[in-house]
């Protein structure tokens, strides 16, 4: 099924859809032993099993199993994490954090869970936004309103 060939120069053929709405619910994996440099932007879920050198950045759900690593930044709404990142995570939602996880660098998350045993190292902003430089506003107001 998977390894058919053509007759004519023993490649395989790809089969190649156009969709004018994108497949929210579509789940990507990068499974173990694979090992992919680039950066990855996708609109449903990913599970990466395999190795990652680059951004990773989804609109739902990032999953990174006990085998997977990444070496950049996670940006997304969820995330599951049992493997390593080496890099800035970025989660709108719930960030959780499995006992294997280990994170080497800097968490901003609105909720954040965190098995026995999970390891981070690098600072964590929960429910708050950063304030980028050029904003003026009244933090200590401003702070209560979005820890409410």
């Amino acid at each position: 099924m998977f390894n058919k060939q053509t007759p004519d120069n023993n490649q395989m053929k790809v089969q190649q859809t156009n969709s004018s709405t994108p497949n929210s619910n579509a789940v990507n994996i990068i499974g173990q032993g694979t090992s992919i440099q680039g950066e990855i932007v996708c609109d449903g879920d990913i599970r990466i099993d395999g190795m990652v050198k680059g951004t990773v950045t989804s609109k739902a759900k990032i999953v990174i199993g006990v085998t997977g690593s990444v070496d950049g930044d996670i940006i997304c709404d969820n995330a599951d994490i049992s493997g390593k990142i080496f890099g800035t995570v970025e989660v709108d939602e719930l960030l959780f954090l499995k006992s294997s996880a280990y994170i080497e660098g800097n968490i901003t998350t609105g909720k954040f869970v965190v098995e026995t045993g999970a390891k981070f190292n690098g600072s964590c902003r929960m429910g708050v936004k950063e304030i980028k430089p050029g904003e003026k506003r009244d933090t200590q107001q401003e702070l209560r309103k979005e820890a409410v």
